[in-house]
């Protein structure tokens, strides 16, 4: 079983729009800060990684909003991850504390460039053995 990596946040005003609500567009912000931190947390930085031409990249999004966030909340965002092939898929959630409520979920597609070609990302397997399953 997959440990579920956990990144606790908290809403800024500046995120919210006027209703005072977080902005749709801000979810991916949230969603893709909680990535970048796993990679820390398993010893990759991007600055690393993009000095080496090791880029990974966003292919495809797929967000489903449940319950908004306003303004100073906070909130944990979660992230497991899923391979099949060369592509990885990043099974995030955003639940809002202290009442659990489910507020996003996503699934974020990622391939990695090496020399500006699709490569098998195998040193990411080795990174994120404990937060990877799968997929057959």
């Amino acid at each position: 079983m997959a440990k579920v990596y956990e990144n606790k946040m908290k809403v800024r005003d500046y995120e919210c729009d006027s209703q005072g609500v977080v902005n749709n567009a801000i979810y991916l912000h949230y969603f893709e800060a909680t990535r970048h931190e796993l990679m820390e947390e398993c010893g990759l930085r991007l600055r690393d990684l993009t000095e080496a031409n090791i880029i990974p990249v966003v292919r495809n999004v797929n967000i489903s909003y449940r319950n908004s966030l306003r303004g100073s909340e906070e909130f944990v965002c979660t992230a497991t991850a899923e391979r099949e092939g060369l592509r990885y898929f990043f099974k995030q959630q955003i639940i809002r504390v202290p009442d659990n409520t489910l507020c996003a979920t996503a699934v974020i597609e990622v391939v990695c460039l090496i020399d500006g070609k699709v490569a098998k990302p195998e040193m990411f397997d080795k990174v994120f053995v404990d937060y990877i399953t799968w997929r057959k």
